[in-house]
């Protein structure tokens, strides 16, 4: 159950149309998860600075149990989402940074239960 947290301090009209579906079907793809169990909050407007520039920036977040828990993983992770994310956000790969976090099913509340139970 992966969940993608896009902050961006983009305005939220010069977000593409759909941007957190594209988000989540490239999600599903690039994590070989199906897009029903994809999670994305997309964030407009947010005051940021990346690399000590306030210049219009974004940062992804990735959180997923068992496919981001290595560097080999999140490397080839990594490249997929840059491709995405710098062709659909306008943005230079230098003002994008991703954070890759691994889960555990114990982690991740469900149904009144966690996922080890489901």
């Amino acid at each position: 159950m992966p969940f993608l947290e896009l902050e961006t301090s983009l305005p939220a009209a010069q977000l593409p149309q759909g941007l957190a579906g594209k988000l989540c079907s490239v999600a599903a793809a690039v994590l070989s998860k199906p897009e029903e169990r994809i999670n994305v909050t997309v964030k407009s407007d947010l005051p940021m600075v990346v690399g000590g520039s306030a210049a219009p920036c974004a940062q992804l977040l990735v959180s997923s149990i068992a496919v981001v828990g290595t560097a080999e993983q999140n490397r080839g992770h990594s490249a997929k989402f840059f491709e995405f994310l710098t062709k659909e956000l306008g943005l230079g790969a230098d003002r994008i940074l991703i954070r890759f976090y691994p889960l555990e099913p114990w982690q991740i509340g469900k149904k009144g239960t966690v996922m080890t139970f489901l």
